[in-house]
């Protein structure tokens, strides 16, 4: 069941809960005990990540039916945005086997129901910084090159050795980059804080931002590192997404359980 939030009556600002110093070892063995997670439970945890390697073989293939085949690169990285409540299963496999609770698919799957209406919201926010990405992705692709995009062969043959290649994938970077660091900012702890305690998205958002902030260098390096491992599971034609997915789904547990005090 979830944690009862203390003090109902209380302002709201009373009801946050502490933020903790952290420092770039913790980091480091925050990923070491989602690696341990992760061969604990790997049947599960790799089987979850397998089903997201299935939708983008799936999603890649629809779109070269189509002949847009180049959609699927700001379709690849607006992924990594709304990852952590894909992740929601993986929180809880963590969760449980840090309190020693039995972990069967069941609970996994149904693990969204411990706080159904806000990680559902989370879940909107999120995907309304996916949509935008993708529609400022193509917006800059017609900027640049005024035509919808082309098949991913014609793109990597044709557009990126353009004079205006350079340019536009300048400013889709940096586009890209503000997005990811918003993401980042509202959920590197937000998800796991609403699959253990019995907050509201607002309060899990808020904690997410002053977590980041309070310990913004490290937080610094440690999106780059969840960004780096995400794009090798990406690069691979999405299989090692199987691994990435959930060894950073399993780590963000024990970010969370690092940053926020209990």
């Amino acid at each position: 069941m979830p944690v009862t939030r203390a003090g109902e009556n209380q302002p709201w600002g009373a009801m946050q809960p502490a933020i903790q110093p952290v420092t770039v070892d913790q980091s480091a063995e925050w990923l070491l005990r989602g690696w341990a997670d992760l061969r604990a439970h790997w049947p599960i945890s790799v089987g979850y990540g397998l089903v997201f390697v299935a939708g983008a073989w799936l999603l890649f293939a629809g779109l070269a039916r189509l002949g847009l085949g180049s959609l699927i690169l700001p379709l690849a990285g607006g992924f990594l945005l709304v990852a952590p409540v894909a992740a929601v299963g993986l929180y809880e496999i963590s969760r449980r086997r840090e309190q020693a609770i039995p972990v069967d698919l069941a609970a996994v799957l149904g693990a969204w129901r411990r706080n159904p209406t806000q990680i559902g919201l989370m879940g909107v926010v999120l995907m309304i910084l996916f949509f935008a990405w993708v529609l400022v992705a193509l917006l800059l692709f017609a900027v640049f090159f005024g035509a919808s995009p082309p098949p991913l062969d014609a793109f990597v043959s044709g557009i990126l050795s353009s004079p205006a290649a350079a340019p536009f994938l300048l400013a889709g970077t940096a586009a890209g980059a503000v997005f990811a660091a918003v993401a980042f900012a509202i959920s590197a702890v937000s998800l796991p804080m609403l699959i253990d305690r019995e907050a509201t998205v607002v309060e899990a958002m808020a904690t997410s931002l002053r977590a980041v902030g309070a310990n913004w260098r490290v937080m610094a390096g440690w999106a780059a590192m969840i960004a780096l491992i995400g794009a090798c599971g990406l690069a691979t034609f999405f299989l090692g997404l199987a691994v990435a997915l959930p060894l950073l789904g399993h780590a963000s547990w024990h970010a969370y359980r690092g940053l926020v005090a209990r």
